[in-house]
């Protein structure tokens, strides 16, 4: 009998965690971890589960207060991610007024410019250290610039975002309490930071989303203060966070399979359907919760009214009853219907905002930089479940 136990906290499984999900996947699909929750690793039962009403988005914020017994931050819960219908519909129809397709078209030019001045930055050394000099950087100027966020303030936000997202790990690491006490901490400091630009946009309106999120209203309906703020802390952690480790995790990818490289490098009109290879592959974020509202089955198992179920889109993406020979790269996959960033009512808002940099920014490089390669094989991944991304990453050019 196969070793079906998940262990979070393997370096092993931090370091590549596709074959743990295989194993679950064709021998324990609906997974109860001793950790108390239960894990989904195919495609089919992650797709079906988070189309489901019968799951909860909004109850998850409350079930892990419950489990670490400590009170929510004021701001969780109140952004569009964390509702359900009714609430999500209204929230999400104001929010999506600032994320049209015209407006991310739009920013296409400043994004290519960006990439341009951070290649800029390091042509002449023959070296950079991916993630610190350009994965980071560009995400976060880029929503920086969409929110009206002095880009000077972009390291305090790297700080904050990193304790935030620490924390969506809490419930499964070691040391839970502390990770979720800091990301408490970081997302009143991020909260208080934000209301004082909300008071400086009332007095003075910018060209910007976040006077156009203040502005934004629909049959006579605005966001409240503790929805605006739920929902720009939101915007920024995940419009960028995400990107970073697309950036990260594709780069490194393309630069191991040498082949797929110079496929793309001859054929760069293949840059939108590679990036949805490498979203696929290796996917940014890796995981999602929902809490079960009624008894419900699944593979014969019961999951239980109040049960916690974790969708896990990395494995999803690698199930072969979807993907045909899901462990290969291939920049010229087809009918490439990958979850990397979710399914149903709560798809990524900010998807196309990733897609425009990934391949702005991985095309540009690949262009530019000729001679990229890897300074060594066996990168250090982040210690998180949620985020599949690298620590650093250094190439040569």
């Amino acid at each position: 009998m196969q070793d079906l136990s998940f262990n979070p906290n393997d370096p092993q499984f931090l370091a590549d965690p596709y074959p743990t999900y295989h194993r679950l996947r064709a021998h324990d699909p609906v997974h109860h971890s001793p950790l108390g929750f239960w894990v989904l690793t195919r495609y089919a039962d992650v797709v079906a589960t988070l189309r489901d009403s019968r799951f909860s988005k909004q109850a998850v914020p409350a079930s892990l207060a419950q489990r670490f017994g400590r009170p929510l931050p004021e701001d969780l819960g109140r952004s569009m991610l964390d509702r359900d219908p009714p609430d999500h519909t209204r929230l999400r129809g104001l929010v999506s007024k600032a994320f049209t397709p015209s407006a991310i078209e739009a920013l296409r030019p400043r994004i290519q410019k960006t990439v341009d001045a951070l290649i800029d930055a390091v042509e002449r050394a023959g070296r950079m250290e991916v993630m610190a000099q350009f994965a980071y950087p560009l995400p976060v100027m880029v929503i920086c610039e969409m929110l009206g966020v002095p880009v000077r303030d972009q390291e305090r936000f790297r700080g904050w975002s990193v304790d935030i997202t620490r924390g969506l790990d809490a419930v499964m690491m070691p040391h839970g309490a502390a990770l979720a006490a800091r990301a408490r901490m970081a997302r009143r400091d991020l909260a208080a930071y934000f209301r004082e630009l909300v008071a400086e946009r009332l007095a003075s309106p910018g060209a910007d989303i976040l006077s156009a999120l203040i502005a934004a209203e629909e049959a006579g309906d605005k966001l409240t203060e503790h929805e605006l703020i739920g929902n720009l802390v939101l915007l920024l952690v995940a419009g960028h966070e995400t990107t970073v480790n697309l950036l990260g995790n594709g780069i490194l990818a393309l630069l191991k399979h040498p082949h797929q490289l110079a496929l793309l490098r001859s054929r760069p009109e293949l840059i939108e359907t590679a990036v949805e290879e490498l979203l696929r592959y290796d996917t940014p974020l890796q995981r999602t919760a929902r809490i079960a509202t009624t008894d419900v089955a699944i593979d014969g198992q019961t999951i239980r009214a109040g049960d916690m179920v974790m969708q896990f889109f990395g494995a999803a993406n690698r199930d072969p009853l979807q993907f045909p020979d899901p462990d290969r790269l291939d920049v010229t996959r087809g009918d490439n219907r990958h979850i990397a960033f979710g399914w149903g009512i709560h798809f990524c808002l900010g998807a196309m905002l990733a897609r425009a940099e990934a391949q702005i920014a991985i095309g540009t490089l690949l262009r530019r930089l000729p001679n990229l390669a890897l300074a060594t094989m066996r990168p250090e991944y982040r210690d998180s479940l949620t985020f599949r991304g690298l620590k650093a990453l250094l190439v040569t050019f």
